[in-house]
């Protein structure tokens, strides 16, 4: 995790400190940090994946002024671009709002309907509670073709979608791509097989070894695993 952020590195090297008898705190540490010039900056930059403008149905917003307590009940789509040297390539991404766990995701050439498909394939795949499923994205071409229509009918999943292009609206979704791409994927990979294979790595780490702030410092798996039952009120207050 090159890029995992002090607060984040701080919970999971405490104990280590406590061993060793190192009287660090989570200030001193930031401030170490910033002496040696190691503090991460953030980087910004845009590609559009988004093609909103065509006649294919765009379905209603179902989860304004709803909240979400329990994984599978809400899932969130996007897409994002990933620099090869040989162009960009476009990973397509299905996390659970509650546990943040990405449970499908795709490496495509392009932008075609073919590689959300396989990403919510892999999602379902990975299921593991059979109650009501929201899946939400923005109102992209992608999302809105019969093809894609068909597959979460076939599954018994409903379809919300943004109501125009406010980006905050499928603001998880775009979260988590910023995750993966600010601390994971952080290099211009020679082509889309290496890309796919430091994707695979990456999401395997993200899944399991990196805490959440949002989820009290647990990982994505750890509260996914947990029956609805089983989530304690200290864990849905983290997460709602």
């Amino acid at each position: 995790m090159p890029r995992l952020g002090t607060r984040k590195l701080y919970f999971l090297l405490e104990d280590t400190f406590k061993q060793k008898q190192l009287k660090v705190g989570r200030d001193k540490l930031f401030a170490f940090l910033r002496y040696e010039h190691m503090l991460i900056k953030p980087r910004k930059s845009y590609t559009k994946t988004t093609m909103s403008k065509h006649w294919l149905h765009k379905h209603p917003n179902l989860i304004k002024a709803k909240t979400f307590d329990q994984p599978e009940q809400l899932w969130v789509s996007d897409i994002t671009y990933i620099k090869t040297q040989e162009g960009n390539s476009y990973l397509s991404l299905v996390t659970d709002a509650v546990s943040r766990r990405i449970m499908g995701y795709h490496l495509s050439h392009d932008l075609r309907t073919e590689g959300v498909m396989k990403a919510l394939k892999m999602a379902t795949g990975n299921r593991t509670f059979n109650g009501s499923l929201i899946h939400h994205s923005d109102r992209g071409l992608q999302y809105c073709a019969d093809d894609y229509q068909q597959l979460l009918l076939k599954h018994d999943i409903k379809t919300s979608m943004t109501d125009g292009y406010d980006c905050y609206q499928n603001a998880l979704a775009e979260r988590v791509n910023g995750i993966l791409k600010e601390e994971f994927l952080i290099q211009t990979y020679k082509n889309i097989d290496q890309a796919a294979k430091v994707i695979e790595q990456s999401i395997y780490i993200y899944n399991n070894k990196r805490p959440h702030l949002s989820l009290g410092y647990k990982t994505p798996n750890q509260v996914h695993k947990k029956s609805p039952v089983d989530l304690t009120t200290e864990d849905l207050n983290f997460i709602t």
